[in-house]
């Protein structure tokens, strides 16, 4: 009969391998079933079935003392590492089960990298360092699509005040800004003293495609036409760096969420709308999005953010 025919023996107990190891620790079948709160017969019967199962002696028996084989020698560290892994398993499910450790793959536009995303991370890894936080820079759309398809478990995205984006997801609010303008330095509107809607409104637009964040772009459609305007686009982009770049380049004004104004670009400058066009500018929300089902460490992690909002 070749070896592929064998048929495989059952996996042996961990109560045998502990039997094996407290004898191993004693080399004294008596001091070993006290330690074990058996008898020791049934203690020498188990060793003798450990070895017929195994197909060599452990340990070298006279009347005098008990001895290790090499077999048995070498099974000591291995045995002793598999019991303490054993024992610790239950603790493993414990803290998994309750969300100490795990992962959680976060999706976050570039705005919130520009603020408090950073500090959040370096906290919460002190926090729960059990916890890993797997990034991912993308835009709004991307990250919902991730989160639809499950290949997400959290994402910080961008939308217009009250309008939650995606559908059954949970949502935790981080509050709500206002869009600012991004000028190249070369405008007169960069240095005006006033802005007017007229000399605001007229010139070329650089936005990102409706697709990205429809709210945010339909909330600055709608500010144009509120004045009578319809937008000019100069050049869509995807991401707010370059956005800021092609402002810098001369190719229009933007409009970004006040937090993006820490990105300092030469080239561009950014202003406030005068109070006489303020209260109808657009905003932007920023929001914590998670699936319904993301789990225990996800739910950590939302806690933990929900309670570094000021206030």
């Amino acid at each position: 009969m070749n070896d592929d025919s064998r048929v495989p023996l059952p996996a042996i107990e961990l109560r045998a391998w502990r039997q094996f190891l407290v004898l191993a620790d004693t080399l004294h079948f008596t001091q070993a079933a006290q330690r074990l709160n058996m008898t020791q017969p049934p203690l020498t019967l188990a060793i003798r079935q450990l070895e017929s199962r195994l197909g060599t002696a452990l340990f070298e028996r006279t009347r005098r003392r008990v001895a290790l084989t090499p077999a048995g020698q070498a099974l000591v560290s291995p045995v002793r590492q598999l019991l303490q892994q054993a024992a610790a398993l239950a603790d493993v499910a414990s803290a998994a089960g309750s969300g100490a450790v795990g992962r959680v793959r976060l999706g976050f536009v570039s705005t919130v990298g520009f603020g408090p995303l950073p500090g959040w991370l370096r906290d919460f890894r002190v926090a729960e360092p059990g916890i890993s936080i797997v990034l991912r820079e993308a835009t709004t759309d991307v990250q919902l699509l991730a989160l639809a398809q499950g290949e997400a478990d959290a994402g910080f995205v961008l939308h217009a005040p009250g309008i939650a984006p995606g559908s059954g997801l949970q949502r935790l609010s981080l509050g709500t800004e206002p869009l600012v303008l991004a000028l190249p330095d070369t405008s007169p509107l960069a240095t005006a003293r006033r802005l007017t809607p007229q000399a605001l409104l007229a010139q070329p637009l650089i936005i990102f495609p409706r697709s990205i964040a429809p709210s945010i772009h339909d909330a600055v459609f709608a500010f144009y036409h509120r004045h009578g305007a319809t937008p000019v686009i100069g050049q869509e982009a995807i991401q707010m760096q370059t956005i800021v770049n092609l402002v810098s380049a001369g190719l229009g004004l933007a409009w970004v969420p006040e937090s993006v104004t820490q990105l300092q670009r030469a080239g561009v400058v950014y202003r406030h709308l005068p109070p006489s066009l303020a209260d109808s500018a657009p905003r932007s929300e920023t929001s914590l999005v998670w699936r319904g089902d993301a789990g225990p460490v996800v739910e950590r992690f939302v806690r933990f953010v929900g309670a570094s909002m000021p206030g």
